[in-house]
């Protein structure tokens, strides 16, 4: 499963990071193994999607978070 595909504030862990020539940009902007993600909300049309990264937010087109690798849910955020 890929970061594109994860469930709304629900709280991920990254497992890795695809092969790609967006890897190192990525890595750069935080997407590291064992960091936290969280999908907030998507544009219409579904590009591009906001996650919650560690603690701050980052906004990413549908063909990059396709290349981060998660795994499943470690919590859920409670919404008021």
């Amino acid at each position: 499963m890929t970061a594109k595909d994860i469930e709304f504030n629900e709280v991920y862990e990254i497992a890795r990071l695809e092969e790609s020539d967006l890897t190192q940009k990525l890595a750069e902007m935080g997407c590291v193994p064992g960091t936290e993600i969280v999908k907030l909300y998507t544009a219409p049309g579904g590009d591009p999607i906001a996650f919650r990264i560690d603690a701050y937010i980052l906004g990413l087109r549908r063909i990059e978070a396709d290349q981060i690798v998660i795994r499943k849910p470690i919590a859920k955020i409670e919404t008021v």
